[in-house]
């Protein structure tokens, strides 16, 4: 910030797409110091394939490809700057207008259920509280998974939001048509599985989320979706 300049001095890089927009919201609301330290969002793919198994912030990571390995290097970089920055490790980011609509309009198939993986989830106004979170109650490079409770396989999470958005639910295929219908990118996703904890975002950032699960976010969005469908409804028609 420059002198005498009324501009608010932010050392925050969380990004996030959606993410961003509500935490412009809320630091509105916060007084100028929380902004000179640093809170960076990366994805969780840092821990690798996992098989499924339960994972928190102790875990080693084992990136398992060279765009997980660069974010790894990029928070061990950040971490040990002079501001030591709050790392928060986020998974797959959603909100209303943040679905993978396009995905089930095209019928990409997923595993059949005895090869599904496990898919983690955080509501992207969550994911922007825990960064606010992180600015007013989180240790100097320390590292906290920004996941909510829900705990669903990548075929059961895309059926719910199949059936929240009216459209049909994604056929299951063996293993050797996804790699032919998935591509090389969805393929790297699907060939991870892991369930990440929560736990120290809840215990010491003190965060309650509004949006438990993706069940809470999906029925919150189509409330929203309803609301406006209302209001439009009783607008003057401009039809001619």
């Amino acid at each position: 910030m420059g002198e005498g300049g009324g501009e608010r001095r932010t050392g925050n890089t969380c990004r996030g797409g959606r993410a961003n927009g509500y935490l412009r919201q809320l630091q509105d609301d916060l007084p100028d110091p929380f902004w000179q330290v640093d809170v960076s969002e990366f994805h969780d793919g840092v821990y690798g394939d996992r098989k499924g198994a339960w994972t928190d912030e102790t875990t080693t990571p084992a990136p398992a490809n060279d765009r997980s390995a660069r974010r790894l290097d990029a928070e061990n970089i950040l971490r040990a700057c002079l501001w030591h920055a709050r790392v928060v490790r986020a998974p797959g980011i959603y909100a209303a207008d943040r679905l993978p609509l396009d995905r089930l309009r095209t019928a990409i198939p997923v595993p059949l259920p005895a090869e599904d993986v496990y898919t983690n989830h955080i509501h992207a106004e969550d994911l922007a509280r825990a960064c606010i979170a992180a600015l007013l109650r989180g240790a100097p490079a320390r590292v906290y998974n920004a996941v909510d409770d829900t705990e669903l396989r990548l075929g059961p999470y895309l059926d719910r939001v199949a059936d929240h958005a009216g459209l049909a639910r994604p056929p299951r295929a063996p293993w050797e048509e996804m790699r032919l219908a998935a591509g090389p990118q969805r393929m790297a996703f699907l060939n991870e599985s892991r369930r990440i904890r929560n736990r120290r975002l809840k215990r010491e950032l003190r965060l309650r989320l509004r949006y438990p699960d993706v069940d809470a976010g999906l029925a919150d969005a189509a409330l929203k979706a309803g609301s406006r469908g209302h209001h439009a409804s009783k607008s003057p028609s401009t039809d001619r």
